[in-house]
């Protein structure tokens, strides 16, 4: 079972969880980090890092957020904009750095109601 972030990191991304994680598989896009599905252990130490609880395993993803299980799939997958070839398991995130890139699900979800003056 595999840990997915959902929409409470997209525009947050904090990155404490990729301090945690011991296997380096957390990866940035644009709008919100990704869990590679592939090289998560389990482990579970990215959940209590998240100060906005985005973090959950696959079977367990917030009620009305269980497409962020599929689209976390996706970017790792499918070939990102601006890349002709999908990311697969590149062996760690650190080495990539921020990719600046979501999967099209993220760029058009909605983002935080603007404030009026």
């Amino acid at each position: 079972m595999p840990y997915v972030i959902a929409a409470a990191c997209i525009d947050v991304t904090d990155r404490s969880c990729m301090d945690e994680c011991p296997v380096d598989c957390i990866y940035e896009g644009a709008r919100k980090l990704y869990i590679n599905p592939l090289e998560c252990i389990d482990c579970g130490a990215c959940e209590p890092a998240c100060p906005v609880e985005a973090i959950s395993q696959d079977r367990a993803v917030p009620e009305g957020q269980e497409a962020f299980v599929d689209d976390n799939a996706r970017f790792f997958e499918l070939p990102l904009p601006g890349r002709s070839e999908p990311l697969e398991r590149p062996g760690g995130a650190t080495g990539l750095g921020a990719l600046g890139v979501d999967t099209e699900f993220v760029r058009s979800y909605p983002g935080p109601p603007e404030e009026t003056p």
